[in-house]
């Protein structure tokens, strides 16, 4: 009887070597993945003649990286004091009254003085008589003198009387997340927080809510809540101001083996431990958790005091790696704060690929233990 057992040995050996050949080639460039591997991500690093730094992040590079997003109002916004609650603007209708102490005076019974007035767009009211009077910016008292001064000239002792017409010019616009519309400033009303709660609030969450303000060609833009918590922000309104209150524009992008989505900042800070727990964490079946990375564009000011290097120019791509497996990788990932527009990068791990190329070429991930029934054992 003829032995076949080495032929059939050889003949194992053979296909295994083939079939291993063939993983190899699949797992390297063939099978559909999430994105670049972890060997791939440093192999394109500027030290392998790439064009993207690869940082390892620690407890200095979080503090270097770390950026708060500059909101705030110009110094002419913040200085402006509020407005008296009788000062005259633009637009405003103001209720005149005007007497003689004679009977055949300058308002005779053809000509009866005017009832009202309504300043015009340089600031402006005609009386007659009188003539053109400076009115914005004054209060009625200061106009009310003015307009008697000018009328003594030619009518002893007139006796003028003078009322602005409460909200007829000065308002503010209101736009986005809150009550819109025109909004007149009154006394209860002069300051940012007090007009926004006039007009109803925000209907997004607070914390998030962003308030800007237009005031000719200058603007200047505020987090809601600090409204209430720094008075310097707080600022007085001016007639004609646009208010723009809506949600924080940043956002995110998650990739790899976690999901692939874009995420709005749902708090002012948000880290690279939440960005991965806001969309389910990790996948235990797929994730590098010694793989990921936050690709971001720095500017060069910030990629110099990270990189440790003086002579760089303009912005450099950075990529920083975490590895959530080291010690102190879940606090440092806890302490690296996110930035509009970062992307986070969660890499497969490399027995996933190889998984992959298994299941391609043999039609199931257990047909291994198939080989030797393959080769013809008896």
């Amino acid at each position: 009887m003829t032995n076949k057992k080495p032929e059939a040995n050889y003949l194992i050996a053979s296909r295994t070597i083939l079939l291993l050949s063939a993983l190899t080639i699949l797992a390297s460039c063939a099978l559909p993945r999430t994105g670049p591997n972890k060997r791939e991500i440093f192999a394109g690093s500027v030290l392998k003649g790439g064009t993207t730094h690869i940082v390892e992040v620690n407890d200095e590079v979080n503090q270097l990286s770390k950026h708060v997003p500059d909101l705030g109002f110009p110094k002419s916004f913040t200085n402006a004091g509020v407005l008296g609650a009788d000062t005259i603007a633009p637009g405003d209708i103001l209720a005149l009254n005007i007497w003689e102490n004679v009977d055949n005076g300058l308002f005779s019974a053809g000509s009866p003085p005017p009832s009202q007035a309504q300043v015009d767009g340089s600031g402006y009211i005609y009386v007659p008589f009188a003539g053109r009077i400076k009115a914005a910016g004054n209060s009625p008292e200061t106009v009310r003198r003015i307009i008697t001064e000018k009328l003594s000239e030619q009518t002893p002792d007139p006796q003028v009387q003078i009322a602005r017409t409460t909200g007829s010019g000065s308002t503010v616009t209101i736009t986005g997340k809150t009550g819109q519309g025109v909004f007149p400033i009154e006394r209860a009303t002069r300051r940012l927080s007090s007009m926004l709660s006039a007009a109803g609030g925000t209907t997004v969450e607070p914390e998030t809510a962003q308030v800007r303000v237009l005031r000719g060609n200058q603007s200047g833009t505020a987090w809601y809540n600090d409204l209430f918590t720094n008075p310097k922000l707080d600022i007085a309104l001016r007639d004609g101001d646009r208010i723009l209150v809506e949600a924080d524009p940043r956002s995110f992008t998650i990739l790899g083996a976690t999901g692939q989505t874009v995420v709005p900042f749902l708090t002012r800070d948000v880290s690279a431990l939440e960005a991965i727990a806001q969309v389910g964490g990790l996948n235990t079946s797929l994730a590098d958790p010694t793989g990921v990375f936050v690709f971001r564009d720095e500017n060069q000011n910030t990629a110099r005091r990270v990189l440790g290097d003086d002579n760089l120019v303009g912005s450099q791509r950075l990529a920083y790696s975490l590895n959530l497996t080291e010690p102190n990788g879940l606090f440092l990932a806890r302490d690296f704060a996110l930035r509009d527009g970062d992307t986070v990068f969660v890499t497969e791990s490399p027995f996933i690929q190889w998984q992959k190329a298994l299941f391609a070429v043999t039609g199931s991930l257990s047909s291994v233990n198939a080989l030797g029934a393959t080769a013809g054992v008896q």
